[in-house]
Formats: C-alpha cells, sequence, structure tokens
C-alpha cells in the first residue's frame, strides 16, 4: 500500500507538469519511487533517481533557490590529466564507485571531467553533509559582515530557545568544531538515531523546529572536552547564521558565494518542514559548481570571509584520533594542509592548495558510508592517484 501511494504522489505531480516534460529523471523517479523522507533506508535504485532530483521528489521537503549571478566564472579546459601514468583506471573507479560527477581543476583549469550513472553537466546533485562546509563559509561571511561577533559568542545569544538547555554554554566555535558535548547520535544504519529522527520533530510555537529538537538533549562531556561528529549541530550554526543576519540561508549563500564568484547556476536548498534551510544537508547543485566552491576556499574567499579564515578553518582544530587527519570549522583536514567537504553516499570536494587542486565528486555508493562495498577506500586511493600524476607530471616538466 504505502509503494502504491509514493507512485501515485509521483504520477499526480508528473501529470501536472505534463507528459511532454517528463524526461529520464522523471521516468527512473516512477519505476523506483522512495517510500518515506528518509532516504538513509532507499534502495540503491531509488537514490539513482532521487540524488538527481530530491528538490523534486514529492514526498520531500520544499525547497529554496540560491541563485546564480549574471556573470559566469568560466572555467577553461586544460591539458587532460593523465591517470594512466600512476596506473589508475580511471573508468573501472567511475564504474566501481558508483559515480555520477566529477570534475577535476587545477591552476583553474578543467584537467578531468566525466559522469556516469545517467547523470551529466547540466543535472543538479544532492550534497548531502558537503553543504556543512558551505554553512561553516557562510559563517565566515556573517562573522565579517559584522553579523556575528565572535566565535566564543554563546549559541544562545542567537538562539534564544537554546537558553537553559545543555547548548546554553556552547560557544559558536564549539558548534563548528563538533566538540559541544551534547548527546547525539549519528548512526546511519538505525532508524531511531537522531540523525534519523529529527526532521520529524514539530516546532514548538515560533521556534525553529531543530531548536526543538536539540534544546532537549542531554549533557554527555564538558563543552570543548570530545568531539562527536553531529549533523543536528550544523543546522544549529545555519539557524545562527539566518538569525544573527535576518535573511534566509540560501539568500544569504546566493548573496555572499552563488552569485558573486560566478556559479553557471542556481542552485537549490533542501527545507524542513518549518521552511528552514536544512543546513546540515540537501544542497542540490552542478558538478561544476561544487568544483567552483572548491575554487573559491582555495582561493581565500577573499572578500567574503575574513582574510584568515580559511587558515582557521580548513587547519585541524581537533584530533578525534585518526592519524595525519583532523576536524576544522566543518571541514576534514589533513595535516600536509589538503582539506575536504564529505557527504554520505559518496559527495566530496578535495581542496589542495600545495597543487592548486580542487576535485569535486557526486556518486551513490551502495552504503552510506562506503564501507559496504570499499567505496570509501576507493576514493582515497583516487584521490591520492591524482596527487601522484599531477607530481609525476611536474617532475617530467621540470626535467625537460
Amino acid at each position: 500500500m504505502r509503494k502504491l501511494l509514493a507512485a501515485a504522489a509521483v504520477l499526480v505531480v508528473a501529470g501536472v507538469v505534463g507528459w511532454t516534460a517528463i524526461g529520464p529523471d522523471w521516468r527512473m523517479l516512477l519505476a523506483n519511487p522512495p517510500l518515506d523522507r528518509d532516504l538513509l533506508f532507499w534502495s540503491t535504485a531509488q537514490r539513482d533517481a532521487g540524488f538527481r532530483m530530491l528538490d523534486r521528489v514529492p514526498i520531500m521537503s520544499r525547497s529554496r533557490k540560491i541563485a546564480a549571478g549574471d556573470a559566469v566564472r568560466e572555467l577553461s579546459a586544460g591539458a587532460p590529466l593523465d591517470l594512466s601514468s600512476v596506473d589508475f583506471d580511471i573508468d573501472a573507479y567511475i564504474n566501481d564507485a558508483r559515480v555520477a560527477g566529477l570534475v577535476i581543476l587545477q591552476g583553474g583549469e578543467v584537467r578531468l571531467e566525466r559522469y556516469g550513472l545517467g547523470f551529466g553537466p547540466e543535472g543538479r546533485w544532492t550534497s548531502h553533509s558537503v553543504a556543512k562546509s558551505v554553512t561553516s563559509t557562510l559563517v565566515g561571511a556573517a562573522v565579517r559582515d559584522g553579523f556575528i561577533d565572535s566565535l566564543d559568542a554563546p549559541v544562545s545569544k542567537y538562539v534564544a530557545g537554546l537558553k537553559g538547555s545543555a547548548y546554553d554554554d556552547v560557544t559558536i566555535e564549539q558548534l563548528m568544531t563538533m566538540t559541544s558535548g551534547v548527546a547525539w547520535n549519528e548512526d546511519y544504519d538505525d532508524p531511531q538515531s537522531d540523525v534519523s529522527q529529527f526532521l520529524s520533530q514539530k516546532p514548538e510555537g515560533d521556534e525553529a523546529a531543530i531548536v526543538s529538537y536539540m534544546k532537549k538533549l542531554p549533557r554527555a562531556h564538558p563543552p570543548g572536552e570530545k568531539w562527536n561528529y553531529s549533523t543536528g549541530e550544523t543546522n544549529l550554526i545555519g539557524i545562527v547564521v539566518a538569525e544573527a543576519v535576518g535573511k534566509p540561508l540560501a539568500d544569504y549563500a546566493s548573496e555572499k558565494l552563488w552569485a558573486p564568484f560566478g556559479m553557471e547556476a542556481d542552485a537549490t536548498w533542501l527545507l524542513a518542514e518549518d521552511g528552514r534551510e536544512i543546513s546540515g544537508c540537501c544542497v542540490q547543485a552542478r558538478t561544476r559548481d561544487y568544483a567552483r566552491i572548491g575554487l573559491f576556499a582555495l582561493e581565500g574567499g577573499a572578500g567574503v570571509v575574513p582574510d584568515d579564515w580559511f587558515a582557521r578553518a580548513a587547519t585541524t582544530r581537533v584530533d578525534y584520533g585518526s592519524p595525519g587527519e583532523g576536524y576544522g570549522y566543518q571541514w576534514w583536514t589533513l595535516d600536509d594542509g589538503a582539506f575536504r567537504a564529505f557527504g554520505i553516499f559518496g559527495q566530496a570536494i578535495f581542496i589542495d592548495p600545495s597543487r592548486d587542486l580542487v576535485i569535486a565528486m557526486n556518486s551513490n555508493w551502495t552504503s552510506a558510508l562506503g564501507r559496504k562495498d570499499g567505496e570509501r577506500g576507493k576514493r582515497k586511493a583516487f584521490f591520492e592517484a591524482v596527487r601522484a600524476a599531477v607530481d609525476a607530471e611536474a617532475e617530467t616538466v621540470a626535467s625537460r
């Protein structure tokens, strides 16, 4: 019965837009209609269809446009990057890791661009937690604009509903580094975990639904003492920014990032039931525009965030126990200076300043963390192969 109802909902919307407007994306969704909003438990086929059109799936939340500007920052074609020089089979990787979109920039030029899973350059793929790094950048913009006084300020200064809760003494910086000490369960395989349950929260009065959920959580550790990955806390960061700047997060993203940096297409940001952006997740954008986000960070976000923002945000603020890695302000860091934005099911922006390198990738792994079929390890090997190929190319040029 649930499947029939879901299929019927899709058919109703399809009928509204007219059969002539139904393209391959809709046909994929009609063949594999998702049964509920919890995409963590969709089938691989449902995700293949849904991730390319999450802002149009009838059972999902509404979205708000992140408007691009009139001027596009062009990405010129560079010399093709030869991964065979390091014995890496790019075709096998795209197939095995279920890659939907891949763009590699070096020196601001496109060195490699590939697509799979029936996806293409004009489609929008969902970011999942890559959006966390976008939200972090908007905090930097709000600091530069004077809307946020200091990262040392308590979060309850900007979100009154958190006063008296376990978050009352937590600073914005502790939210940014996920060291609040407030209990949170991010188990993607557990339908009863916080990350599976929080979107079902109804708002209490006029406050944001995420505030209504998070203010009830107990304290597990003193603030600043222990790192614990929490999508809920990034959603609180989004509320902090929206309250501070006095406008929706998508509008501020358009004003500070999408329009001035020359993104080539409008993006969207999914909304919770209360009409606020789900800031720990769910931007839908073209793969090339994800690459431009990486380029923005690589170039330091001049004029938008404080001059030292990425020196602080994209270097290790917390050691979470993985050798050579750490966590910054919603960015995953490496000790060699590279940093990454990651999202479940294989979304990524990899930035390596020492090689002037950006890798943007959209995927649909067979499991959220890519451990079931080894996609996570394959991605790490791919990043290292790209860096090795760039180094080999530079050594060849230097030896001439």
